[in-house]
């Protein structure tokens, strides 16, 4: 198994204990202007939280909601960090 192949396992492995995974797509990818409550609800309570953000983060994901914040929030935790 090389490197890449590895790494994508572990992506996979988290991706599918996801809460999000057994629900409605939609409600992470909301219309502009659309409420993210329901998902940040739902990520509240995900065991795989911190991976998915971590996730986003190193991918530079622009839209939707990823371990519980938005593509604005992210930003905002990047420039704190960075």
């Amino acid at each position: 198994m090389s490197l890449d192949e590895f790494f994508g396992a572990v992506e996979q492995e988290w991706q599918d204990q996801a809460l999000c995974a057994q629900t409605d797509p939609e409600a992470f990818f909301p219309e502009k202007g659309g409420s993210t409550r329901e998902a940040k609800r739902i990520c509240m309570a995900c065991p795989v939280r911190d991976d998915c953000l971590e996730y986003a983060l190193e991918h530079d994901e622009r839209f939707g909601i990823w371990g519980g914040l938005s593509d604005r929030e992210r930003r905002r935790l990047k420039k704190q960090i960075g």
